[in-house]
């Protein structure tokens, strides 16, 4: 087993350990931040009505906060400054904002229930993602060459 184990990974190495197939993979990633950011930087009083929906107050600096860390943080993670940050700021605020918006045990069950729950654990998931980027920065650093 060990031996297809070596033989997989060697044939996959070439494409999947690229610069260009890891800035993707981080680009994947950050593509909601980058796609929310932008349009609550578009649409302010849409962004800020957002913000009110969760009972947030004062709604304008914090949505101005949300859009800095949205773009911001996605910027960082993708061109390799202080990728680690970027990464775990995105990762705090993700999991906080899950359990905001996303209280799926205080839904009665059904189909809007079991979406929020589906909606709930992607979005742990992408907490997962962030958490590993900022463990490979911190743990095997990679030059801005390299991002």
């Amino acid at each position: 087993m060990d031996t297809l184990q070596t033989k997989l990974a060697s044939l996959a190495r070439p494409i999947f350990g690229t610069r260009w197939m890891r800035f993707l993979a981080h680009l994947g990633l950050c593509a909601a931040y980058l796609q929310g950011g932008l349009n609550k930087l578009t649409d302010f009083p849409g962004a800020i009505g957002e913000i009110t929906h969760f009972g947030l107050s004062p709604a304008a600096p914090f949505a101005v906060l949300v859009i800095i860390l949205e773009l911001a943080a996605s910027v960082m993670i993708l061109v390799g400054f202080f990728r680690w940050l970027g990464a775990l700021g995105l990762g705090a605020f993700t999991l906080l904002a899950t359990f905001l918006a996303l209280r799926f045990w205080e839904l009665p069950a059904g189909m809007e229930r079991f979406m929020a729950a589906n909606s709930f654990f992607e979005h742990l998931g992408l907490v997962g993602g962030f958490l590993l980027v900022a463990w490979l920065d911190l743990s095997h650093p990679i030059s801005n060459t390299e991002a």
